[in-house]
């Protein structure tokens, strides 16, 4: 019999989540830099999506590694936070670090840190929560953590405008080769990162093993070789809601990361007829990407509790579907928009998909699978993330020239095609009878 977990107030779930906050910050510092970053140090754009390597293989390599670990840890402070707290350590560095790159080699290095280092820390995150709540709390936890995605994100996005606009940092001032905006966007990204994670650190503990789930632990095959075997069986013995979601992530996450590295290329194409990085229109486009990355990022950290409310009480799997469907029909009408407030249009679709997709897929999956497997399949489900993402790395090479006429506004009207074939594939997931809120039969959390 599973009893029951103690329900949370809404003050201790927003302090749990807090160092997401950080996390998402960091993430939101490559999504709008990294590309321009490339760019200013001399990389091609047909390159961009290997220069984004990182983030997919390190997500593919350790994500399953450390929720495997994450599984099996027993310390004085718990299962997940070491993890969160060395994660966010390295992290922290690689920020500091990044904005003196001297060359796209160097750049691509430190990101590849620092994405192994928010992959650390952001697998245990996702299992905490469900280790942490009730089911009948997951919408709200998961929820939480996608509002927490949306503050960081905005913040992250526009913090080169305000440094601009509101602090006189010079618009075409450098320090090397990367503006001084972005520079100093970097170092306020490592402090924000270490600093959230220590709130959540300091304000919540998690729930302490039993003796008995101890002993279990002790009792299992340690190691290198134990901790791969926990994974493909836990990979054979995936459940079938996991197994019907993969279409529908292979589709969004595809077309994200299609809209991450070709944005400010197709807001400079629309705005202003130029894709020269050595142009001022450039940078007058790259620097409006950060208030519309903000935007749709504000969008989502503004919808994501009534989104979790509407998850509660009608289930998350249409919702999502409703959501990414906004997304896609946003991005295909944003390449005939030539005035820069009305790009803005689209990102409200954004905004309410990105919001879903940090949330939704995580209430469905958290009912789904065992809960001593939670850290194991947490990171298997960033499989379902980053081999998208890796298919988009090899794949747009192969075709950006020849398919899509080497256009990064073709680019994103491919990413809008790709996330309405994303809402349409919602329909084939199959979720068990009475393991998610708002879905038929859900009685919580007390069953077999």
């Amino acid at each position: 019999m599973n009893l029951r977990k103690p329900a949370l107030s809404f003050g201790q779930i927003i302090n749990m989540n807090f160092g997401f906050f950080g996390l998402q910050y960091s993430f939101g510092l490559q999504q709008a830099n990294m590309s321009p970053i490339y760019s200013y140090l001399g990389a091609d754009e047909s390159s961009l999506p290997l220069l984004w390597l990182a983030g997919p293989m390190t997500g593919l390599i350790v994500q399953p590694i450390i929720g495997a670990m994450s599984d099996k840890t027993i310390t004085r402070w718990g299962r997940r936070t070491p993890y969160f707290l060395i994660g966010a350590i390295f992290c922290s560095l690689s920020l500091l670090i990044m904005p003196f790159s001297s060359s796209v080699w160097m750049a691509a290095s430190i990101l590849w840190i620092l994405d192994a280092a928010n992959n650390i820390t952001q697998e245990p995150y996702r299992a905490f929560v469900s280790d942490k709540l009730d089911k009948t709390q997951h919408s709200l936890g998961f929820l939480t953590q996608s509002a927490f995605t949306g503050l960081g994100q905005t913040l992250s996005y526009l913090t080169p405008f305000l440094l601009i606009n509101f602090f006189a940092v010079s618009e075409s001032g450098r320090i090397g080769r990367i503006p001084t905006s972005t520079l100093v966007a970097f170092l306020i990204g490592s402090v924000v990162s270490i600093t959230s994670i220590l709130w959540t650190l300091k304000t919540t503990r998690e729930i302490p093993l039993t003796e008995a789930e101890k002993a279990k632990i002790r009792a299992s095959p340690a190691g290198v070789r134990s901790t791969f075997a926990e994974i493909f069986e836990a990979l054979r013995d995936m459940p079938l809601t996991m197994k019907t979601m993969a279409p529908m992530m292979l589709f969004s996450w595809y077309a994200m990361f299609i809209y991450w590295q070709y944005i400010a290329k197709c807001v400079s194409q629309t705005l202003y007829g130029t894709i020269d990085s050595e142009s001022p229109l450039f940078r007058k486009a790259e620097i409006w990407v950060g208030p519309m990355g903000a935007f749709y990022n504000a969008v989502a950290f503004i919808s994501a509790f009534g989104l979790a409310y509407l998850a509660r009480q009608y289930g998350p799997k249409y919702l999502h579907g409703l959501c990414l469907a906004s997304a896609g029909i946003g991005l295909l009408a944003l390449p005939y928009l030539h005035d820069r407030y009305l790009l803005l249009l689209p990102m409200l679709g954004v905004g309410l998909s990105w919001a879903s997709m940090m949330g939704n897929p995580y209430i469905m999956l958290a009912g789904s699978i065992p809960p001593e497997r939670t850290g194991v399949y947490m990171g298997i489900f960033n499989m379902f993330i980053v081999i998208p993402m890796l298919l988009e790395t090899f794949t747009m090479p192969m075709y950006y020239k020849a398919w899509l006429g080497d256009s990064p506004v073709n680019a994103i009207r491919l990413a809008g095609l790709l996330l309405v074939l994303a809402a349409l594939s919602v329909l084939f997931i199959k979720i068990k009878k009475g393991a998610v809120a708002g879905e038929p039969g859900f009685v919580g959390s007390v069953g077999h």
